[in-house]
């Protein structure tokens, strides 16, 4: 059985998918771009849009009661690898101590023309 697991608080899917869906005690959450839930407007920089997307995957999180101490698995896709440290500092002040396994992957180029994305897998049990 699955659930599927939308807030306001993050984007709406750019396509024909959900935020989130939760699978038993696993969550996937679906990459999520530095896009601004209001406006959905892309921040200039890859900063600010790693920000953002962190954000927008804490806010399906939060929806689904988790926080970044239940994720196990990050995905990161950056479209510069010069950009990696940059991205880095920010993904590691706002983890903390709560460092799951990742993979990072450089993308030829990702919708919106976006410089980064993000996809978690969550354990809530």
């Amino acid at each position: 059985m699955k659930e599927i697991i939308s807030t306001e608080g993050a984007p709406k899917p750019v396509g024909p998918y959900s935020q989130a869906v939760r699978a038993g005690d696993l969550l996937f959450v679906s990459s999520q771009l530095g896009l601004d839930p209001v406006t959905g407007s892309l921040p200039p920089t890859v900063e600010d849009q790693m920000r953002q997307a962190l954000a927008n995957v804490y806010a399906i999180l939060a929806a689904s009661g988790a926080d970044w101490n239940n994720v196990v698995k990050v995905n990161l896709y950056l479209t510069d690898l010069t950009t990696y440290s940059k991205v880095n500092d920010i993904y590691s002040a706002f983890l903390g101590d709560s460092a799951p396994a990742r993979s990072t992957v450089v993308v030829s180029s990702l919708p919106r023309r976006a410089f980064v994305s993000i996809d978690v897998v969550a354990y809530l049990a």
